[in-house]
């Protein structure tokens, strides 16, 4: 609800033409879309279920805690606390301690008492981003609050009711996870109970020049700027571009084009994508036999021994340019280095990355 000052500067409530909390908590996102207004469409509906688990899938940049947030606050207690934490940012170590909290003494910096996320959340909801990447030790904990609805400190005693809903996302499919060994199929059924799939840029027709408008006039503000308007043969540019890091992306080279623009106008020059830099030239020492090719033999192999195999010879083209690995395989910058890590490949050729 908004409010204005009176006479009296008391705040007296602006006429019942105000959107509704479930209508508000949609708005940022922009576009018009059959896929998008789809997706919206089920998130309202699930909103309203508000213990329900929900699953987003989607592409990096497509917005999974934009609809995340949205499905919070069109749900029926937007007052209660929203908590997000990406699973891959925060070091193994402390995400336990983070997510479940701690009491004093439980480790050897366990001063005091932590309350975890799970509880901080309240009533509200708890949004674990890119869950994939969860650690197969936290993994059951996570089933059991989720079944049990309570939670233990790490080093108590006390069960502790859990009230929030949990909303997950992933970039990569959960299944290929689960085939793979690094994440538990019982774990995965309970979080795809409601599965939203979001859809990516290249499938949004007509979105991309309303969010780049959307884009440009928001940088225009927050950079005390004048109004530009992009030029035809710009547009033309961006709607060639496959978009492989979705809103995230275009936000970024709408505001980077808007820095380089000196009049009122994107013109060609000023548009920066990436897939515009041409690739590395092929390494001259690989060697000619199956230089790029993948072997499944009769004993056959699995999806992970293929995917490491696939990354390592593309890092090898690449000169171990991994922004262009990334590009080439068809993720993002940093899937890619949770996939180095996680299978111990090392880039071989250091090639120090070069702005576009």
């Amino acid at each position: 609800m908004s409010y204005h000052l009176a006479s009296t500067d008391r705040p007296q409530a602006v006429a019942a033409t105000e959107p509704s909390p479930a209508e508000f908590a949609f708005r940022s996102i922009v576009g018009q879309s059959r896929p998008l207004r789809d997706a919206i469409e089920l998130a309202h509906k699930v909103a309203a279920r508000r213990m329900t688990t929900v699953l987003l899938v989607g592409e990096t940049g497509t917005g999974k805690e934009l609809f995340a947030r949205g499905i919070h606050y069109a749900g029926p207690t937007p007052g209660e606390p929203f908590v997000a934490v990406n699973c891959a940012a925060i070091p193994e170590s402390l995400l336990e301690s983070e997510l479940f909290g701690h009491e004093r003494g439980a480790f050897t910096d366990a001063r005091g008492r932590k309350r975890g996320l799970l509880e901080l959340a309240g009533a509200g909801t708890l949004f674990l981003d890119e869950v994939g990447e969860l650690p197969p030790n936290l993994q059951p904990k996570l089933l059991r609050v989720l079944e049990e609805r309570r939670v233990r400190r790490l080093g108590g005693v006390e069960e502790i009711e859990i009230g929030c809903r949990v909303i997950a996302g992933t970039n990569e499919p959960l299944e290929d996870a689960v085939a793979d060994g690094r994440f538990r199929d019982d774990l995965f059924y309970r979080l795809n109970v409601f599965r939203l799939v979001l859809p990516p840029l290249r499938a949004r027709e007509g979105d991309m020049e309303i969010l780049a408008q959307h884009f440009l006039t928001q940088v225009a503000q927050e950079q005390g700027i004048e109004p530009k308007r992009i030029a035809p043969e710009a547009m033309a540019i961006l709607r060639a571009h496959p978009w492989p890091g979705n809103v995230r992306e275009l936000k970024n080279v709408i505001e980077r084009a808007a820095i380089l623009s000196e009049g009122d106008e994107i013109r060609e020059e000023h548009i920066r994508v990436q897939d515009r830099r041409p690739l590395p030239p092929h390494v001259p020492d690989l060697p000619a036999a199956g230089a790029g090719e993948i072997h499944v033999l009769e004993r056959g192999r699995s999806l992970a021994e293929i995917e490491r195999e696939a990354i390592a010879l593309t890092l090898r083209f690449t000169r171990g340019n991994r922004s262009a690995a990334a590009r080439i395989l068809g993720i993002s910058r940093p899937t890619l280095l949770r996939k180095l890590r996680r299978y111990g490949i090392e880039a071989g050729i250091a090639a120090e990355e070069r702005g576009p």
